[in-house]
Order: structure tokens, then sequence, then C-alpha cells
């Protein structure tokens, strides 16, 4: 087995099982060609593993955005949990140089295939809240997804804060939000711009980012927290 000291460094987080994370590292076509290997596959891990991500990022979604309908968070959590995301958390973390796998599926850029990759990012995760339960794998979800949570939120894919916030305000007070630049920050090549927006002729959110449309849209996501605003399809 590779030596995963430096991987579970990555990870952030230390297995009492170390069996477990070796698992999660064995991809089907190992075993094909070495018939004496006694462990199993990855494979059943990996189903795990996608379950216990899709709790983890529908919970986090529930607690961190609740601006958001039902049918943002589907969009949401289907986003994040794609073979392209996990992907993408795995190469993070240099996982393909860890997988087991044989010398045929290897040499065509196995390690580097989106589904082996995705599959055995799913398998550490289950491994983990195999080995250490559900808070772990939890922070570990969080901790690695946190790059691909922020471009999901940047994009403005499926948490449309704004028009959301827009939406919210006409109905309840026949008024549209009013975005207002209060801070700019920083040099030229990393700004920091700060924006209130204001509800009802009173400051309902303030955001702050790299870019005046992502500092507008975090204030109209702090804006949806503080009205209470809780929408339905």
């Amino acid at each position: 087995m590779p030596d995963v000291a430096e991987l579970q460094k990555s990870l952030g987080t230390s297995f009492k099982q170390l069996s477990l994370l070796e698992q999660a590292l064995v991809h089907s076509s190992y075993l094909n060609e070495n018939p004496a290997y006694t462990g199993g596959h990855n494979e059943r891990l990996e189903f795990l593993g996608d379950a216990v991500l899709g709790l983890i990022v529908a919970g986090e979604l529930y607690r961190e955005y609740p601006g958001l309908s039902e049918g943002e968070m589907t969009r949401a959590r289907a986003a994040l949990v794609r073979r392209d995301t996990l992907a993408r958390v795995a190469q993070s973390v240099d996982l393909g140089d860890y997988l087991l796998m044989g010398r045929g599926e290897d040499s065509t850029g196995g390690r580097r295939k989106i589904p082996n990759l995705a599959g055995a990012m799913e398998a550490v995760i289950a491994a983990v809240y195999l080995d250490r339960g559900i808070e772990a794998a939890r922070d570990m979800v969080v901790n690695l997804f946190a790059g691909e949570w922020r471009k999901l939120v940047d994009a403005g894919a499926a948490i449309d804060y704004k028009s959301r916030l827009q939406e919210l305000t006409q109905s309840r007070f026949r008024q549209t939000p009013e975005y207002r630049l209060t801070g700019e920050a920083g040099p030229d090549h990393d700004k920091q711009f700060t924006v209130n927006v204001e509800v009802n002729g009173a400051v309902a959110g303030t955001g702050s980012g790299k870019t005046k449309k992502e500092a507008e849209t975090e204030a109209a996501r702090r804006a949806l927290e503080s009205l209470g605003d809780r929408f339905t399809e």
C-alpha cells in the first residue's frame, strides 16, 4: 500500500482504522491483476460516500442559506456532488497518486480519469464517516469543498440572492432594494469592496468581496437572513 501519511494531512484528518482509508484507495482493476490481494476494492465505500456527501451538503445548504427554495437547494447540491466537482476536489489533494489500480488502467491515464477520482473521493468520505463519525466527515467536506462552494456562490449558480431579495421586497414593501458602495480598499490587483443593501429605508445587509457584484450578492444574502425570509417554489 502507498504511504498515506501525507494524504491524511491533506485531508485534515487521521484514521484510527487505517485499513478503511487503504480500501478507499483500491480500484477494482487492481484485484483483477493481483489475485493474491485479499482486501476489497472501493466500490461499496463509494456507494456509502455518495449518500454521506449528499446529506452533508444538504445540511450545510439548509443551515447556511436560509433564502434558498427547495428547488434552488436541489440544484446547488447537484452542482456540488457531481463527478466533475468531486474529481477537482480529489485532484486538490493529489488523490490519484495514492490509488492502487491495475497496470492496464494505470497506463491509460486511470489516475486522472474523472470517474476514478470522483469514486475514490466518495470512498474516502465514507471511510472517514465509518472511522470517525459524521461530524469528522462534515468537517473534512466543508474544508475540502470550500473552493467549489465559493465558486458556486460567486457564479450565482442556483443561488440568486439578489433576485430573491428583490422578489421579497417588492411583495412585502412594494419597492426594490438599493445597493450602495460604502468602502473600497487594497491595491488594484487585490481590491476589497464593501456594499450595503437598503430595504424600506434601512440597511438590511452588508457584504464584502473582491468585486462589486460579489459584495452585492453577499449583502443580499445577509439581508435575506436578517429579514427571516423563507421562499417556496
